[in-house]
């Protein structure tokens, strides 16, 4: 008899929490170019290694060394802003193609689309975040690139 009392109780109490019972994952378009030259500035990248959204094209031919390179990256999201939120877990996303491509002997990572839950979306300016109250995520999908 005790148990259905604490089981009963637990169950009132769970779905009192909003933030446990319903888990929020809200979708953000958020500037791509804007982290990148932050990246740069703070000299997080050397510039060594460029950075294409899909439907921007580099100037040069572009030779692919190796096509469809995923990065899914998550940041704990809890007491920051939905945007600091992003931009750290982006960044995370950013120095993961970074290093594959400097290791591929790639010069540049190209056609970059956001790959949430293995959703391809691709815009010339934004990358899709999902933030929560605990968690954010970001995943690209890109092609690791020699341009000349």
């Amino acid at each position: 008899m005790k148990l259905k009392v604490w089981a009963a109780a637990a169950a009132v109490v769970l779905c009192t929490l909003p933030g446990i019972s319903q888990a929020r994952d809200t979708a953000l378009y958020l500037p791509f170019d804007k982290v990148v030259a932050q990246m740069t500035q703070e000299k997080k990248l050397d510039g060594s290694v460029k950075f294409y959204l899909a439907g921007v094209q580099p100037k040069g031919k572009v030779s692919v060394l190796s096509p469809n390179v995923v990065t899914n990256k998550k940041t704990n999201a809890f007491n920051k802003s939905d945007n600091d939120a992003c931009e750290w877990v982006l960044q995370s996303a950013i120095l993961q193609l970074n290093e594959a491509a400097k290791g591929a002997g790639a010069n540049a990572v190209v056609n970059i689309a956001s790959y949430y839950k293995k959703i391809e979306r691709k815009d010339p300016a934004t990358y899709e975040c999902h933030a929560g109250a605990i968690m954010a995520g970001v995943a690209l999908k890109g092609d690791l690139a020699k341009v000349q």
